[in-house]
């Protein structure tokens, strides 16, 4: 099964960790210390951030490190962009409307 990005963000956990992520590498075991959650079910989550190539995997002695792979993001955020700009000029515009009636 080929996973997206757009399944890795769909998951709280899985948004957590990216943003731990984006600050600084870490390892398996430091990820899983900083989650009420098993190990495994912390695994699940990183294995499917790695099959999106979200993360990767680094070996150090007998640790795994974690790293975040960033430009794979940008597809979700374009497609976010896009709203973003869209709901921006709504705003705008009942903004705009409200200060009409309140100058009435």
């Amino acid at each position: 099964m080929r996973r997206d990005v757009f399944q890795a963000i769909a998951d709280p956990t899985r948004r957590d960790i990216i943003n731990m992520l984006s600050k600084e590498a870490l390892s398996v075991n430091e990820i899983a210390e900083r989650f009420d959650m098993s190990r495994p079910a912390i695994s699940k989550h990183l294995k499917i951030l790695n099959e999106c190539s979200i993360i990767q995997f680094k070996k150090m002695g007998r640790e795994r490190i974690c790293l975040i792979q960033p430009q794979e993001l940008i597809p979700a955020f374009l497609w976010i962009n896009q709203y973003h700009k869209l709901w921006e000029a709504r705003i705008d515009a009942f903004e705009a409307y409200v200060n009409q009636l309140k100058n009435k």
